[in-house]
């Protein structure tokens, strides 16, 4: 068992998280505010832009796949700017796929604020966008802590959307799930058994973690 761990090729999964790392990494930049603009909104538009950032959850992500193959097909077309099969395309692909389990978590959070909080710091005259953080960012750590954990996780473990986007280009963008289908392609079970059970772990490790910390944090 330690010889084949020693002898499997490491790098799907360190590219699995590399890619988990920066999707997460730019998806907390720019979902904080984007979550904070939908807790606060009235707008009419505001279930359309919910139902859009929720879409990818109900999305096949074939169909997600697909329609990011055209467009990065016409990008490279008319821009001359190349996504397709390789790292930064992977990216893009998941930043839009993952896009829910970072904004709807960080939404809840700011929506489940005692609204006197938000109110007193408006009446001492402080801007929304101080308001966001430096009151209500940090009365959401475990939302905050929820989205960050659960987008990396879904992130870690996307097969279908990056297969189609990304391929499997050796040390570019051959991730974990696809080096575990093409295991199981060519009958290497006992490679994909590795490949799984490291998935499998992480997963209930990261599950485990989240509900540890919401329940640490009701009890304090």
């Amino acid at each position: 068992m330690i010889n084949q761990l020693l002898s499997i090729d490491w790098t799907p999964l360190l590219i699995s998280f590399k890619l988990s790392f920066v999707t997460t990494s730019v998806l907390l930049f720019f979902s904080i505010p984007f979550a904070w603009y939908l807790s606060q909104s009235n707008s009419r538009f505001k279930p359309l832009l919910e139902a859009i950032t929720a879409l990818p959850i109900v999305l096949p992500p074939s169909v997600l796949g697909f329609y990011l193959l055209i467009l990065f097909s016409d990008l490279k077309d008319i821009f001359n700017v190349e996504l397709l099969f390789n790292f930064w395309g992977l990216v893009i692909a998941s930043i839009i796929y993952s896009l829910p389990f970072m904004v709807q978590p960080l939404q809840s959070g700011f929506e489940g604020l005692n609204k006197r909080v938000i109110e007193a710091s408006y009446i001492a005259g402080k801007s929304s966008w101080i308001t966001l953080w430096r009151v209500a960012l940090p009365n959401i750590k475990p939302a905050l802590i929820t989205a960050i954990i659960i987008t990396f996780a879904h992130t870690l473990g996307e097969f279908g959307v990056v297969l189609m986007v990304g391929g499997s280009i050796p040390n570019e963008t051959k991730v974990a799930s696809v080096a575990i289908y093409e295991m199981v392609e060519i009958m290497d079970y006992s490679t994909a058994h590795i490949y799984s059970g490291i998935m499998v772990a992480l997963s209930f490790i990261t599950l485990i973690a989240v509900f540890i910390f919401n329940r640490y944090k009701k009890i304090v």
